[in-house]
């Protein structure tokens, strides 16, 4: 037994095999307490989980650095050998192989970032990490109206960058355009609609006016777009019913709901203050005209 220990202490491999396996425990030590270190001396979050991530990369790469240079003496005689395994291999790890590339997409291609609002296929969420496989979405809506977070995680592989559009709702441009519509009776005061609806906008969402206005034109300068309004605008239809108001604003991407309940709260009191000159209108079906209809009652008489 103690000869058999022996030979295997004086063995390379084993020794090399020793070394890598002691390395690991140390990276993996180095990793748990550069997480514990980092969350006690940074408290914004995304600092925090930028400087984690790349204290993770760093640890990793010095451990891989190490293993090659135990190896480095050998890597030429199993060359032929990497080839036909890394063949097999990359066909049999196809889809990770693309979800890697993925990652390196996002990193660098801006995509979106950790903190974006994204929609990924179906799912529509907050992302809250991007690894080296898959991207994880705290999900937004589904059962729940609007964009509150429904509760769900959903964890999608980073390889479907490639294969379906990405929609980022704050990456250079962290405003939405959204829309309330409010119908108003045939009649009415239109003038005093109008003004009670662009008034209640520029009090409620007119400070996002100026925000957007110069992200706006830092998309200007970047993409190949035109200038576009961001202010308040009320633009009216009419239709077989009523006359239809339509309030369109800019509105940070997280508020859209919040705003909207905001907006119709504050129309809707405006104009209760005034319900002989706007009244709110709702499906009506109007008789017009009717043809003429003759009852003719004959009983006919018979034997007492």
């Amino acid at each position: 037994m103690w000869e058999t220990l022996q030979e295997l202490g004086s063995n390379p491999a084993v020794i090399r095999g020793a070394a890598v396996l002691a390395g690991l425990i140390v990276a993996i030590v180095l990793g748990r307490v550069a997480h514990a270190s980092i969350g006690r001396y940074l408290d914004d979050p995304d600092a925090r989980y930028r400087a984690r991530k790349a204290s993770i990369v760093i640890i990793w790469v010095l451990f891989g650095l190490f293993a090659l240079m135990l190896f480095s003496d050998r890597l030429g005689q199993l060359t032929v050998a990497f080839g036909v395994a890394g063949a097999g291999v990359a066909f049999a790890l196809q889809e990770v192989i693309v979800s890697l590339a993925g990652w390196a997409a996002i990193s660098f291609g801006s995509f979106f970032a950790v903190g974006d609002r994204v929609q990924l296929g179906g799912t529509v969420g907050d992302v809250i990490d991007v690894g080296l496989l898959r991207t994880t979405i705290m999900e937004c809506g589904e059962w729940i109206d609007g964009d509150n977070y429904s509760g769900r995680i959903v964890r999608i592989a980073n390889s479907f960058v490639f294969k379906e559009p990405v929609f980022n709702y704050s990456g250079d441009f962290p405003f939405l355009w959204d829309e309330i519509r409010l119908p108003v009776r045939y009649g009415s005061d239109y003038e005093l609609a109008r003004s009670t609806m662009l008034g209640t906008a520029q009090e409620i969402v007119g400070e996002y006016t100026e925000y957007a206005r110069i992200h706006w034109g830092k998309m200007v300068r970047r993409y190949r777009i035109e200038p576009a309004s961001v202010e308040p605008v009320v633009t009216i239809k009419a239709n077989d019913n009523w006359v239809e108001f339509a309030l369109r604003y800019v509105v940070d991407f997280k508020r859209r709901r919040s705003t909207q309940s905001d907006l119709f709260a504050a129309v809707l009191s405006a104009l209760a203050e005034a319900p002989d000159r706007v009244q709110l209108a709702s499906t009506t079906y109007e008789i017009v005209g009717a043809p003429e209809l003759s009852v003719n009652l004959h009983r006919e008489s018979g034997p007492e």
